[in-house]
Parts: structure tokens; sequence; C-alpha cells
């Protein structure tokens, strides 16, 4: 069997730059009816395995630990009312949803991942984004993520083309460079080639000599300004790897939880409140068998 794991803030997000930017006669729904749709595409093409990890609240714990990590300020007022109302319209579909208040959806996808590989009869997990803090839970070709927008596959040897460094060290990558959209700096000076060329050798920031002269790394550029930089940071870096690093240790189910057995009674409901009325059709039409 194959799991889907859905990250559904971005395709929220997705839908809302898309979807419904599209529509001719707009509606304040018109991104959760897209997402709907899409997840019901999944379905149509054989998913069976299905679940969709989603930002109730866009602040977690992390903003707790560094003042400047994303928040819901400046978010479209349209597209966050839609959170809530997407959730309850899975759920109507019958899709499992992680609504993620402590955490984010991407902790709950990691977690999910991580139980997912542990079954042995899973053959394949797909982590459905292209966000690249999810890059730390690609597993070989076994659990892999998917970029529905531009329809590419990031396996294990596809993060390391991406970063230059393998999944577990991509957190540190992050800590190194720094990461705009979840709102952390990363260290003065350090770029994403000279990252992944530190990392490549040593894997972690900890794991980094604090004397330059201890490196081996050949060909980088200003060595000792590098290092200078990492040692008097080096506490902001550790933490920035705590803010990139996904959490697995949440309750998420097991895999039999998340199989999709058709809409709930109400879905029929919901469908009609949004104004997409032929999802529940759509819905009712797909092959459980």
């Amino acid at each position: 069997m194959r799991v889907h794991l859905i990250d559904g803030t971005y395709e929220l997000f997705r839908q809302h730059f898309g979807y419904a930017k599209r529509q001719k006669r707009p509606t304040p729904y018109d991104a959760t009816v897209g997402v709907l749709s899409s997840t019901l595409q999944l379905l149509q093409d054989g998913a069976t395995h299905v679940a969709v990890a989603s930002d109730h609240v866009i602040e977690s714990f992390r903003n707790d630990l560094w003042p400047g990590y994303k928040t819901s300020a400046g978010m479209d007022p349209v597209l966050l009312a839609q959170l809530p109302i997407m959730e309850d319209a899975l759920d109507a579909m019958g899709v499992t949803v992680w609504a993620m208040v402590e955490y984010e959806a991407d902790d709950a996808m990691a977690a999910a991942a991580q139980v997912a590989g542990g079954d042995e009869r899973v053959t394949q997990v797909v982590i459905v984004t292209p966000d690249k803090d999810l890059g730390q839970c690609v597993r070989g070709t076994r659990i892999v993520q998917y970029d529905r927008r531009n329809d590419t596959w990031i396996d294990e040897a596809g993060v390391l083309a991406k970063f230059g460094v393998a999944p577990a060290s991509v957190p540190h990558w992050l800590a190194l460079v720094g990461d705009s959209a979840d709102g952390y700096p990363g260290i003065p000076g350090w770029g994403a080639k000279t990252a992944a060329a530190v990392l490549a050798r040593y894997g972690t920031v900890d794991s980094i000599p604090d004397d330059v002269a201890e490196w081996d790394v050949p060909g980088i550029r200003s060595p000792a300004k590098l290092a200078a930089a990492l040692r008097d940071a080096h506490q902001m870096a550790r933490l920035f790897v705590r803010l990139a690093t996904v959490v697995t240790d949440i309750d998420v189910g097991v895999v039999d939880d998340w199989e999709w057995h058709g809409a709930t009674e109400r879905f029929e409901e919901v469908a009609e409140r949004i104004g997409a009325p032929n999802l529940s059709k759509r819905a009712a039409g797909i092959s459980l068998s």
C-alpha cells in the first residue's frame, strides 16, 4: 500500500493563489473547494490511505523559542478564515485530518511518515509538499516528497542534489543558511554552497570544529571568517537547528486509521454549503474496491 500525507496549509495557499484566482465569480470558499477537489483527484487516481495536516493556527511552540518566527500577521483574512472550514470539509469527506495547534503541520506529517515508514505493509510514503523542511524525512525511495504544482518527485538522491547534503543534515543546512519563509536568518556569511560543503564533511552544526585549523573542507572561501562567525553565534545556530527539526513524537495514530472509506453522511450538506455540490457526487462515484 501507498500512504499519502498532504500538507493542507500549503495546499490551501496553492489553491488560493491558483484555483481561486481563476474563478469568474469568486466566493469565500474557493480555496477550500480547490483543496477538496485535488484531494478527491488523488483518491480517484487510486490513493487509499490519505491524511491531511494543517496549521489550525499558524503560530506554534517555535514562536516561543524565536520571536521572529512566522506568524499569521499579514495573511489574507479570506485565506486565514478558510483553515477551519477546509479542515471540517475534509473531515466530512472522510479524510483523516490533523489540525495542529501547539505543533505544525510539518511535525504531524513527519510523525506520520515515521509511523508509515515502519509499517512493513507500506510500499511507499508520499509526503505531498514542496516544503524544504520535510526533506529531512526522506529515506531512499521509500519515503519521498511530491510537489503537485510542478509534478516533481524528490527521493534521497533528489535531496542530495537539491541541498548538497543528506536528509539528516537538512535542519543543520537550514540553520546555517536561514529560512526567510519561517523567519530566521541563519549565520552571517554562510551561504548555501558553503554550508553544503562543510556539512557534507561534518554532518551537523555541533560536529563542525571550532578551530578552523582542524577543518578538512578544501575549496571554500574565507574559512577563518566562517569559523569565527559560527563560534560567535553557536548557540543561535543550535536554536535554528531546533526550529528546523521536525517533531516526530506526536500521536497521529496508525496507518489503518488513515484509510479512506468514503465520504460521511454530512458531506453532501457541507459541499452544498460551500457552493460545490458536485464534490459530493464525485466522492460518491469513487470506487473503494
